[in-house]
């Protein structure tokens, strides 16, 4: 058996790979053309991110069986046409809920306590200790909209910041035990009730856009929107509408629509602050995320095989 492993992956997983057997083919930065042709003598890949295994793809590859992403989402995978051919699919959504938690923190915090604009200032040897009065999380309620693996380790840690926790996830078939602390609310009532909205749904036809203008308008004022989710889920230009009018305080994003999103104009806005999509990019991540994807594809390439 070979695999293509067409994005980075940890050497762990490499060796993973390698021991049990499979050949490992190591090529990066491909795609269309490129990228079918690395897969016509192989029968699985791993990818992170960044490489699109479009339908196309999908179609070409005609020895391909399996198609694993290495971290949370599969908007990276054409999975209708997968499923038309046969080809089994899967991700590794447990790998990157810890360090996509902490990022949420992270960047909620420096927002509420304006840390980028005073380290700026620190930097160019100003000490305006005045200027940057800042809110604290405790008492406020954090938002949560989708609650998966991500959503609850969110809310996790909310709950220690002595924060209160609703949440809203209209296809989780059943509350999740030991998370009775967190209200399940509706759509709206999320929207309404949250003083942070964090985002922890994936981008899916049905998604695409769910936070817009009407979204918006029924938030408070004075709250905050955090990201860490997918660009697609967010409306960006009434996102810049509501931040322009002062219909929303402020916002914390890790993602964009288009990625690198280059000038965009929520970037010029000093109540936004953003990160190149960093949610998964820890150590412990990658090592998880690598060490799953290849455990996953050994399974089903062994089950292919039988």
């Amino acid at each position: 058996m070979r695999v293509l492993v067409a994005d980075g992956l940890d050497p762990a997983a490499l060796a993973m790979l390698r021991n049990a057997g499979i050949e490992v083919v190591e090529r990066t930065g491909l795609k269309g053309a490129e990228l079918i042709e690395a897969l016509q003598s192989c029968q699985g890949i791993i990818v992170r991110g960044a490489t699109k295994v479009t339908g196309d793809v999908l179609r070409a590859a005609n020895g391909l069986r399996v198609v694993v992403r290495a971290g949370t989402g599969l908007d990276n995978v054409d999975v209708a046409v997968a499923r038309e051919r046969g080809v089994k699919v899967a991700n590794t959504p447990a790998a990157n809920a810890v360090s996509v938690a902490e990022l949420v923190f992270g960047l909620a915090l420096a927002l509420e306590r304006h840390l980028v604009d005073a380290t700026t200032d620190m930097r160019q040897g100003r000490w305006e200790k005045s200027k940057y009065a800042g809110r604290e999380l405790a008492g406020r309620t954090m938002g949560l909209l989708g609650f998966g693996r991500i959503g609850r380790e969110v809310a996790l840690r909310a709950r220690a910041f002595a924060m209160e926790v609703i949440a809203c996830d209209p296809v989780l078939p059943q509350w999740p035990a030991g998370y009775e602390w967190v209200q399940p609310v509706t759509r709206d009532e999320l929207l309404a009730g949250a003083d942070v909205l964090s985002l922890h749904v994936p981008l899916i036809p049905e998604t695409r856009g769910t936070i817009g203008a009407r979204e918006l308008a029924l938030m408070r004022k004075d709250a905050i929107l955090v990201n860490c989710a997918r660009g697609g889920v967010v409306d960006e230009a009434a996102l810049q509408a509501a931040l322009e009018t002062g219909a929303l305080r402020g916002a914390a994003l890790d993602v964009f629509e288009k990625e690198p999103p280059g000038e965009h104009p929520l970037l010029a806005l000093p109540s936004v602050i953003a990160t190149p999509h960093v949610g998964a990019s820890t150590a412990e991540a990658q090592r998880r995320a690598g060490l799953e994807a290849a455990e996953i594809m050994i399974q089903a390439l062994a089950s292919a095989r039988a």
